[in-house]
């Protein structure tokens, strides 16, 4: 069903839609969290398929010696968007995608039950690209119409003992008016 946000059964209508098997049901929880990440595959490499093989389970063995750590990992983001600006789905936002692993914010442990992750195409060594933020204010906008927002973070603040992204070139000031006036 489509609500006042444009999100149809938690699905942005408008972007590409690629089921990853990641993900299970939320608990009684409401999405208050919104959570950015970078990711790159191999690390610093960028437009190939391997961030969707992720999140959809099919890693080879054997493409890449650091792919082949991930090959038997099972993890996805509700969203990710790529340097052009394009941007996948993976997880409805209504389910809970496994994209936070340990993590914690204001004192509540479990961040996937009440959040949603973004990934961004990118590492903390570079700036994003434009066309990025303006894909990332446009999901941000349609979830804080969607959800009881009350911060947007990165992956680095609910997990600050291992994650270190959306590291030190993520400008938070590109962020929309709408999302601004969120927490932090």
């Amino acid at each position: 069903m489509l609500n006042s946000s444009g999100l149809v059964d938690g699905w942005l209508p408008e972007v590409r839609r690629v089921d990853s098997p990641n993900f299970d049901a939320r608990p009684a929880s409401e999405v208050s969290l919104v959570v950015i990440h970078n990711i790159s595959l191999p690390p610093g490499c960028y437009g190939g398929d391997h961030v969707e093989r992720l999140f959809t389970n099919r890693l080879r063995r054997g493409e890449h010696p650091f792919l082949d750590t991930l090959v038997n990992t099972r993890v996805s983001a509700h969203f990710y968007i790529g340097r052009s600006g394009s941007v996948t789905q993976f997880v409805s936002c209504l389910q809970r995608a496994w994209h936070a692993g340990a993590s914690q914010f204001r004192g509540r442990a479990g961040c996937n039950d009440f959040s949603v992750g973004i990934e961004l195409e990118g590492t903390d060594f570079e700036p994003f690209v434009d066309a990025q933020y303006a894909a990332l204010n446009r999901i941000i906008d349609a979830l804080t119409r969607a959800f009881p927002i009350e911060a947007i973070v990165g992956h680095s603040v609910i997990a600050a003992d291992r994650k270190t992204d959306p590291g030190p070139f993520f400008r938070w000031d590109r962020i929309t008016a709408a999302a601004s006036r969120i927490a932090r």
